[in-house]
């Protein structure tokens, strides 16, 4: 609670109470927490911008609880204030808890009953490492990073265009971190990929990341909506990579963080050049040399019979183009209207996006109705010849969702006086913030393709330099943080002096350290901290324990982490934990999305048709379409971000309307349902057995006696009730075991 206390009293990291008794709250707490630490806030505004220096581990007087060094930081400041960590779970809870950490899925009676049997010493590491290969563990984090880049597949606005590509870039980051790729790698590749990895596909799909803003694409001030996706990606650039909130220097200079607003137009002017491509083959060299050869073939046979389709539409095309062009202020018609070679570079930009609207808005279906009624039958009569060639046609290649420079020359930017488009000032060269000075070597020469400015390569190797102070702290302080519910740093997305202060600033540094001497890899600092006796304790906390009752005294909000905390999980994690149980879980990864059932009073202007199978309504939520103005109701009661900003951590409410949608939603009714055909089938007429194996498949664990005794009566009275058959009441207590608290928490 100080941590809430001080924020809402401090201006500052000088700390600037607005009054004494703020002061007052913010120096006790301080002092409580970080006494003889020699940590604190009071030099949190120079620490994380300093180049991470891997920390001694520190010496401990009880080594007993030490498996590995994150257990020597914690343990440290723990005997520091007198306590301890707590015991180590049991092991179906810490099997559940890692199971759920690592995959999003909880373990099925079959993995549990193979840990359990498994007593070697390397039983646990070897469960680790199974869930680490899992393709699960790509969906689950690609969720955590999908939250960090604002991912959707709809352009958002009111009108919520579909993107249909972007699914791409979903699954680009699910085979990027089951493939393990350095983070390094992960970040150049989203950042520019089209200009260092041109031949590599994923590359290519990987610079969907700048295609993630919100975008109102039938604007017609063309000028102002391309500005606002500027802001937009440096923004998210900020606090995705360097976990500070470049956005607030949009305007003026930063208030509390040593950011200028020169500094954020620098920054921007990384990503000045980019415009949009929806063209580009994410396919291998070889592949698209195949494409074109056979399409060669399509195209020269079918020239002339589209070039006669076109001429038949000409006249229609020129008005819809002539009148969409009237939408437009004159600065963007002439940039559209002025010949391509006599264009800037920004005109080009504008040109571009005038033609996509232009393109947009034209519709040949529309079109032709409006031709006579001979040109309707030659039309449709050219239409037929054209798919009598569709046999030369080469099977479509997929189209990525991408980015490019619009030519090597970069239009020029800007500061703008108040951050308004309208107000011009001095203009600015690509630069990083100075408060983040990195050696130059970051700006090393590569090879460049064609009409590229390298200005991206520049920032995606200035941010993976080893010596970058932020990077690597903010990727593993956002691992931490879905380990354990609260980061080192508790605000993944500021690290500047408005964010919370470390708890444990050396051990983020041995982390981040660590994560750079193993090649970038992610994976190796999930199992560094899963596998930690810090990891595996309890949640249990007694307070008629003497240490337990001081911890709670020192710590109440378990900042120094001395026992586990309960988390709940998230609504994607929820209704996948509910399809694994009742065996209907298609866990067929990548592609399209699926569109799921909707309840009923969901409006029609953003609903979408469910699909026709039912097994594709029911994949991993992970692939849920993705709609910013429609966001499925489950994930949305249960916390979902609103997918046009940045989300670091997501908020935990608890709230009616989340009781009564797992008590009255079709997907949990159907659920329950599909669940108690399942248990009937592998048990038969054992009730014993049934609900052994019920509390095993949904709570991770077997039923005490009391359990099983009141189950047994409730199954009698309610199969007694209005004539019921039994299996109506083994699928009243599924429901009632999918409301358990204990199934939407892991301990």
């Amino acid at each position: 609670m100080w941590a809430e206390l001080a924020l809402d009293g401090v201006d500052t990291m000088l700390w600037k109470p607005r009054n004494q008794l703020t002061l007052c709250v913010v120096v006790i707490a301080t002092t409580s927490l970080f006494a003889d630490s020699g940590e604190g806030p009071a030099n949190h505004g120079e620490w994380p911008f300093q180049p991470p220096l891997r920390s001694a581990v520190p010496d401990l007087n009880d080594t007993s609880v030490v498996r590995n060094p994150i257990d020597a930081f914690i343990a440290k400041r723990l005997e520091e204030q007198g306590l301890r960590m707590n015991d180590e779970a049991d092991r179906r809870t810490l099997l559940r808890r890692v199971t759920f950490d690592l995959t999003g899925l909880p373990p099925t009676p079959d993995e549990q009953r193979r840990f359990l049997e498994d007593t070697s010493p390397e039983a646990y590491d070897k469960l680790v490492d199974r869930l680490l290969t899992s393709p699960h563990y790509g969906v689950r984090w690609g969720q955590h990073w999908l939250d960090v880049v604002r991912y959707a597949e709809t352009e958002g606005f009111k009108a919520d265009t579909l993107r249909p590509n972007a699914f791409r870039y979903r699954d680009y980051v699910i085979r990027a971190l089951n493939n393990d790729i350095g983070y390094d790698q992960f970040i150049r590749q989203q950042l520019a990929g089209d200009e260092l990895e041109r031949d590599n596909p994923d590359a290519l799909i990987a610079t969907g990341l700048l295609r993630l803003y919100p975008d109102e694409n039938n604007a017609a001030n063309l000028f102002q909506r391309r500005q606002e996706i500027l802001d937009d990606v440096t923004e998210t650039t900020g606090l995705a990579f360097l976990g500070l909130t470049m956005g607030c220097a949009q305007c003026h200079d930063h208030k509390f963080d040593e950011i200028r607003q020169t500094d954020y137009f620098r920054l921007q002017a990384f990503f000045a050049p980019f415009v949009e491509r929806d063209d580009l083959l994410a396919a291998t060299p070889q592949q698209r040399k195949q494409f074109r050869e056979q399409l060669a073939i399509w195209d020269s046979a079918t020239r002339d019979i589209r070039n006669r389709m076109n001429a038949l539409l000409a006249e229609e095309r020129r008005e819809s183009d002539s009148y969409a062009l009237t939408k437009f202020r004159s600065a963007i018609q002439e940039c559209y209207l002025k010949p391509a070679e006599e264009r800037t570079p920004l005109e080009e930009q504008i040109a571009q996006m005038t033609q996509r609207q232009l393109a947009w808005r034209f519709k040949p279906e529309a079109a032709v109705k409006k031709l006579s009624k001979d040109d309707q039958a030659e039309y449709a009569k050219l239409e037929r010849q054209l798919r009598s060639f569709d046999r030369l046609k080469p099977q479509p290649l997929p189209v990525a969702m991408a980015v490019s420079d619009v030519s090597e020359q970069a239009p020029r930017t800007y500061l703008l006086e108040g951050g308004n488009w309208k107000n011009p000032a001095d203009e600015v060269q690509p630069g990083f913030p100075e408060l983040l000075a990195v050696r130059e070597s970051a700006l090393r020469e590569q090879s460049l393709p064609q009409s590229s400015t390298g200005r991206r390569s520049s920032l995606a190797n200035w941010l993976t330099d080893p010596e970058h102070p932020l990077t690597a702290r903010v990727i593993v302080n956002r691992v931490w943080h879905h380990h354990f519910g609260r980061g080192i740093v508790a605000s993944p997305n500021d690290f500047g002096v408005q964010g919370e202060p470390p708890t444990h600033p050396e051990l983020l540094d041995w982390l981040a350290v660590e994560l750079m001497n193993h090649d970038w890899s992610l994976k190796y600092i999930h199992k560094l901290i899963v596998t930690s006796a810090t990891y595996r304790q309890s949640s249990l906390v007694d307070a008629d324990r003497p240490l337990h009752a001081k911890a709670m005294e020192v710590d109440i909000d378990n900042r120094l982490l001395w026992h586990a905390r309960r988390r709940r999980l998230e609504g994607e994690a929820i209704r996948d934990a509910m399809l694994l149980v009742s065996g209907e879980l298609n866990q067929r990864l990548y592609g399209k999305s699926e569109q799921p059932d909707l309840p009923d009073g969901i409006s029609k202007r953003y609903a979408w048709q469910p699909d026709k199978s039912p097994v594709d309504r029911n994949r991993r939520s992970l692939f849920v379409l993705a709609k910013r103005n429609m966001r499925f109701p489950t994930f949305d009661a249960f916390d979902l971000p609103d997918m046009h900003n940045s989300c670091g951590q997501r908020i935990v409410t608890t709230t009616p309307t989340q009781a009564l949608l797992m008590l009255n939603s079709e997907q949990s009714l159907e659920s329950a349902q599909s669940w108690s055909d399942k248990l009937i089938r592998e048990a038969g007429q054992d009730n014993e057995s049934l609900l052994t194996n019920a509390w095993k498949a949904a709570l991770g664990r077997l039923p005490t006696k009391n359990e099983i005794e009141d189950a047994l009566a409730f199954l009698e009275a309610t199969s007694q009730t209005n004539s019921r058959d039994r299996t109506s009441a083994v699928a009243d207590l599924c429901h009632a075991l999918f409301n358990c608290n204990e199934f939407i928490y892991i301990d």
